[in-house]
């Protein structure tokens, strides 16, 4: 079986540090906080370049967010960084009410998303995040598939007048774009197309989405890859063209399956132009130790499982077409 082979890899957390350094540069206005994490978040590559721009909150993730939006109110640019089990948990309060409510310029850039933290355990593996940010109003929500993605999106959000949430990870990622790759708020990228089925991902799992790709290739199904990595505003237009393409649908997130992309995905079909889905994620439950590797395997975020889904959706099609001609 033929199998994609990702050449290099790197972290997006990585990349932030990096970028956010060249961003501030060109962009005086910016100003970086974090809640004693720095050198986990790579924000501490700002820190060391613009000193007095930059803010450890100590182990205060409220104080971090408030400080943020008084930054915000004031004409600058604050780019707030911690563990995002701490920026969406701890201080979901100080967001609402603080930078979402009055819809203030903070960028919220949160690391060690999802399960592949890993061995830190069901403490520190966010499954929740994409859902509680994506619950706000005025609130945009950004998970980049690679490093290059994570860099455009960096680009782009730093010239966007409102609150951001984007989720980075600890584990590093197959690089999947190039330079040539342009990032738009709020559009959706068919990454491979396919007539079959399409499978809507977004941060690692566009990845093993891909991967997923060439197995069902290998059986004659062509799977159409979609990168959704603006999961508010969701790219309605997209999906709804995907839909009627295909009229098989797959999400896969590292996420709960509850009120992430799956549960957007399927808000957008159920109301305008419904079709088989299967929603890849976490069901239901808490993380647990493991390395991140391990747990892919344990929670299903696979290959294999993605494209068992697509057959699955695939033949629920079928089915439902030979009931109309009947």
């Amino acid at each position: 079986m033929a199998e994609i082979e990702f050449k290099k890899y790197l972290g997006t957390r990585d990349v932030y540090g990096d970028t956010l350094a060249l961003l501030g540069e060109k962009y005086p206005d910016i100003v970086v906080l974090d809640a004693d994490l720095s050198g986990s978040t790579k924000t501490n590559v700002f820190a060391k370049k613009f000193p007095s721009r930059f803010f450890n909150m100590g182990v205060s993730e409220q104080d971090l967010m408030g400080t943020a939006a008084g930054f915000a109110a004031g004409g600058k640019i604050p780019f707030a960084s911690t563990f995002a089990i701490f920026a969406t948990g701890k201080a979901w309060e100080q967001i609402r009410q603080s930078i979402a409510y009055p819809s203030l310029n903070v960028k919220i850039v949160a690391t060690h998303g999802g399960i592949t933290v890993g061995e830190d355990g069901a403490s520190h593996q966010t499954i929740e995040d994409i859902s509680l940010m994506r619950i706000l109003p005025t609130m945009t929500v950004v998970v980049p598939a690679d490093g290059i993605e994570t860099r455009k999106a960096l680009e782009a959000i730093v010239l966007y007048k409102g609150p951001v949430y984007m989720r980075l990870s600890r584990l590093k990622f197959p690089v999947i774009y190039d330079d040539s790759y342009t990032f738009r708020i709020g559009k959706g990228s068919i990454f491979r197309e396919g007539r079959d089925v399409t499978v809507f991902a977004y941060g690692y799992m566009l990845a093993q989405a891909l991967k997923a790709r060439e197995m069902l290739r290998e059986n004659g199904v062509q799977a159409q890859v979609v990168n959704i990595s603006t999961i508010k505003p969701i790219d309605e237009d997209l999906i709804l063209s995907c839909a009627k393409e295909t009229r098989a649908i797959v999400t896969a997130e590292e996420h709960s399956i509850i009120g992430g992309l799956g549960s957007a995905v399927a808000e957008v079909i159920s109301e305008k132009y419904p079709v088989p889905l299967r929603r890849i994620g976490v069901r239901d439950r808490f993380g647990t130790s493991g390395s991140a590797e391990e747990l892919i395997e344990y929670f299903g975020l696979t290959p294999e499982a993605i494209a068992k889904a697509a057959l699955e959706v695939i033949q629920m099609k079928e089915n439902t077409s030979g009931s109309e001609s009947r």
